[in-house]
């Protein structure tokens, strides 16, 4: 199912869709696309503002991480993305004082953001955006962020670049045909991102969702992406094709 031009319909629109697509992608994660011991849940708080995001949790046990049994080892199936970079920063960072609330059933270790209109409808928004997901990463949580809006004024190189300058001062630009984007992190000490960046009429790329630094699951946007597609109604999905009419 090829990415649809959602920045020609008003944004309710697309809430609709990206809130179905949550939850679809909730389910696929929860239907076996997670290893025994991670499930995935919607509208979890991680830090500041409630986000837009489905959140991967560990249940409680052994407070050192341990390799995910059944997925991906990173070493020996590496991530392929178009372009991808490390960053080491300061460890001290991570451990400045701060505040952290745990969910009573396990560690966060993965978040899925998809990004909404109203993620950059201002400088604000955007600001808020990017420190939540420098502020996961530096806590050692894994991010994926699908961008299917192309870069603003306030992003003029799309949302990687936003977040990652944050981290890593480093050329970067999207391709001219390819403005959107998809972008894995793992975060922690050492932080690498994988990105893909992505147009109108191509299908989502399995991009990794990291579990921990050494464990990956692909992340399943191509299929719910679709199957969300195909269970919106008629109406919306005649305007989405349509939006002139």
């Amino acid at each position: 199912m090829p990415i649809h031009d959602w920045s020609r319909v008003d944004a309710g629109i697309f809430h609709d869709f990206h809130q179905a697509w949550t939850i679809g992608i909730r389910d696929a994660l929860n239907g076996g696309g997670l290893p025994p011991g991670y499930f995935a849940m919607a509208e979890q708080i991680v830090s500041g503002p409630i986000p837009d995001v489905v959140t991967l949790q560990q249940r409680p046990g052994s407070s050192r991480p341990a390799k995910a049994a059944g997925g991906i080892a990173v070493a020996d199936a590496p991530p392929r993305a178009r372009f991808t970079t490390t960053a080491e920063v300061d460890p001290y960072v991570a451990k400045a004082n701060h505040i952290a609330i745990k969910h009573r059933l396990g560690r966060v270790v993965a978040v899925i953001e998809i990004i909404s209109p109203g993620n950059k409808g201002s400088q604000h928004a955007l600001r808020s955006f990017v420190e939540k997901s420098y502020e996961l990463l530096v806590n050692g949580v894994n991010l994926l962020v699908v961008d299917l809006f192309p870069p603003s004024r306030r992003d003029p190189q799309g949302i990687h670049k936003a977040i990652w300058e944050q981290i890593l001062d480093e050329p970067f630009e999207l391709p001219p045909d390819k403005p959107l984007t998809v972008a894995a992190y793992m975060g922690g000490e050492l932080k690498k991102a994988y990105v893909e960046p992505v147009a109108v009429g191509d299908p989502l790329p399995e991009l990794p969702i990291f579990l921990d630094v050494r464990t990956y699951v692909p992340a399943p946007l191509e299929s719910t992406y679709q199957s969300t597609w195909l269970k919106c109604p008629e109406p919306v999905r005649e305007v989405v094709e349509n939006p002139s009419t």
